[in-house]
């Protein structure tokens, strides 16, 4: 199935074949890839409009995830028919994620990936509210990355990190 990529943001270049071949190696490593899934790269604006709409928090932020079907942390879907094969849409801010990465001087494609994978596993169910969700979440996200960097030769870490 398919990454549909969107760049809805001027501020920040973004390399999208990267990202989409990113994100599609770790759909495949959650055993999602049958699953197509959508990815708006935003500017502040429009992070900012959809955190305060979806979160009641009015300011800009890295990633939002809107899931197709609500399914338990690391379940499938069990679509019924094929217009069901969709994980849902993940919206990164990148121009936040621009700005985080300039203060903090870690790199801006590396950083945007990882935060793909965060709202990845977001659409599969996984959750950080709590110690026990961060630590279930954290594991997968590490799974999925460490697959993608034995791919890549990367060396990319969750975004989830130091939450608890």
């Amino acid at each position: 199935m398919s990454v549909a990529l969107r760049n809805a943001q001027r501020a920040v270049p973004v390399r999208r074949a990267s990202l989409r071949r990113a994100v599609c190696a770790l759909r495949a490593a959650l055993g999602a890839s049958r699953f197509d899934v959508g990815l708006v790269c935003a500017g502040n604006a429009l992070m900012q409009r959809l955190n305060g709409a979806y979160r009641q928090c009015p300011e800009p932020t890295d990633v939002l995830s809107f899931p197709f079907h609500q399914v338990a942390a690391g379940q499938l879907p069990r679509p019924h028919c094929r217009d069901e094969y969709n994980l849902g849409d993940i919206f990164l801010g990148v121009e936040y994620i621009h700005q985080q990465c300039r203060e903090t001087g870690e790199d801006f494609d590396d950083v945007l990936t990882v935060t793909a994978a965060h709202g990845l596993c977001h659409l599969l169910g996984y959750r950080h509210d709590t110690k026990p969700e961060w630590e279930q979440m954290y594991q997968k996200e590490a799974q999925i990355l460490e697959e993608l960097n034995r791919l890549t030769g990367s060396r990319l870490r969750p975004l989830t990190a130091g939450l608890f």
